[in-house]
Formats: C-alpha cells, structure tokens, sequence
C-alpha cells in the first residue's frame, strides 16, 4: 500500500517558517512521480501551492507564494519538502502532498485531478 505521510505543521506567528516534510512508503519509486504541495483552508476548495517535477528540475508555484515557498524532492530518499518563509495569516490551512505518474520528465502537475496519491495532511496555523 502506497503511503505519504506528512510531517511539520504547527501554530506560529506571522513572519515565521515552517518546513514540511513529506515521506513516500517504499513501494513508490519516487522517480516516477511528480509531486506536489496543496492547501485547503476551511470552507475553501483545495488549491495547488507548489509542484516540482519528477526530476526535481523544473518547479512551479501559486503567485502568492513565489518568492517565499520552495518545494525539493530528493527520489533518493523518496521525499518531497516545502519550506516556508515568511508566513502570513492567509497561509493557514491544511496541507497536502501528493504524487503524480509522470511520463515527461519536467512536467509539473498543477491540478488536482493529475494526482494519484494523497497524505493525510498536515495542519499550518498564522498568527497575526
């Protein structure tokens, strides 16, 4: 059974950093996958963050994020991380890593339905 688990999450105060972290079960060759970061927050539809291709090159994000998130993979260790500067209130939500079957090697999925395999989520709280 394919697993992502996501760690990292928690309360802190605007300005501040967090990293997640995103540990794929072996049975997934991460090398094959892109993957990607989304967010959900209450009473709002999932939205894409952050997604890196399958080897590692090329990666995208949500405009309002570029400049202080950046996503890395390492296949190796079959991880996906977000670090992220500079918080802000309006990036509180649940967020989500997921992976993608990817023929092209520098293709990034940036929509939901591209994703085969989903985390749990991790729960990133601003305080203002």
């Amino acid at each position: 059974q394919v697993l992502l688990v996501e760690s990292g999450g928690g309360l802190v105060q605007a300005g501040d950093s967090l990293r997640l972290s995103c540990a794929a079960s072996a049975e997934l060759t991460f090398s094959d996958y892109g993957k990607g970061w989304f967010r959900q927050a209450p009473g709002k539809e999932r939205e894409f963050v952050a997604g890196i291709s399958r080897n590692g090159i090329a990666s995208d994000y949500k405009e309002s994020v570029k400049g202080r998130f950046t996503i890395s993979t390492n296949n190796a260790e079959n991880t996906v991380t977000l670090q992220m500067n500079s918080l802000k209130p309006e990036d509180t939500a649940v967020y989500y890593c997921a992976a993608a079957r990817s023929i092209g090697s520098e293709y990034i999925f940036t929509r939901i339905g591209g994703y085969n395999y989903w985390g749990q989520g991790t729960q990133v709280t601003v305080s203002s």
